[in-house]
């Protein structure tokens, strides 16, 4: 397991596109770690009155991601993605696994969104800009998935504490 600093020091002289690439890899991983090897119920289990999750917290990443790099850099059209789990009526769905979802099948649709994330980013500089009323560039969705993701990899820290005591990387 690779630990922060070690990430940090490897990257130091790197430049800003690998700099980017890899701290959201390490949190893209750190995020799975932290889910992997809990049961199906631990996985949907609330330690907190949110209601927040370890799949949920996976599988909302996957949005994350889907809409970021697919949706706004790729300019995928909303029709050839997935259909978001979320409604008017209800919209925290991605925050929450359904009894018929599994966290390892939640886990690989998630690492497979990040897959596609690669392959578009990779496809554009980082100053590239979409044509969207919100005209982000990929230099900007790095960050703000690098944001999301962090923000939800201490969460999952803190939950699985609370689920079984590990802690750690």
């Amino acid at each position: 397991m690779t630990r922060p600093g070690e990430i940090l020091g490897s990257v130091v002289d790197a430049s800003e596109r690998e700099q980017l690439e890899t701290f959201l890899d390490y949190l893209r991983d750190a995020v799975v770690r932290k889910a992997r090897g809990v049961s199906e119920e631990d996985a949907r289990r609330s330690p907190v009155p949110t209601g927040t999750n370890l799949g949920g917290l996976i599988k909302h990443l996957r949005w994350v991601e889907l809409g970021g790099f697919a949706g706004q850099i790729g300019q995928i059209p909303a029709a050839e993605l997935p259909t978001p789990p979320w409604t008017d009526a209800d919209p925290e769905a991605d925050l929450r696994l359904e009894p018929n979802e599994k966290l390892d099948d939640v886990i690989a649709a998630y690492q497979a969104a990040c897959d596609r994330s690669r392959e578009i980013a990779a496809q554009h500089s980082l100053d590239y800009a979409v044509t969207t009323p919100q005209g982000r560039e990929l230099t900007w969705m790095y960050l703000h998935v690098i944001l999301e993701t962090a923000r939800h990899a201490g969460h999952a820290d803190i939950l699985r504490e609370m689920i079984d005591g590990s802690v750690g990387d």
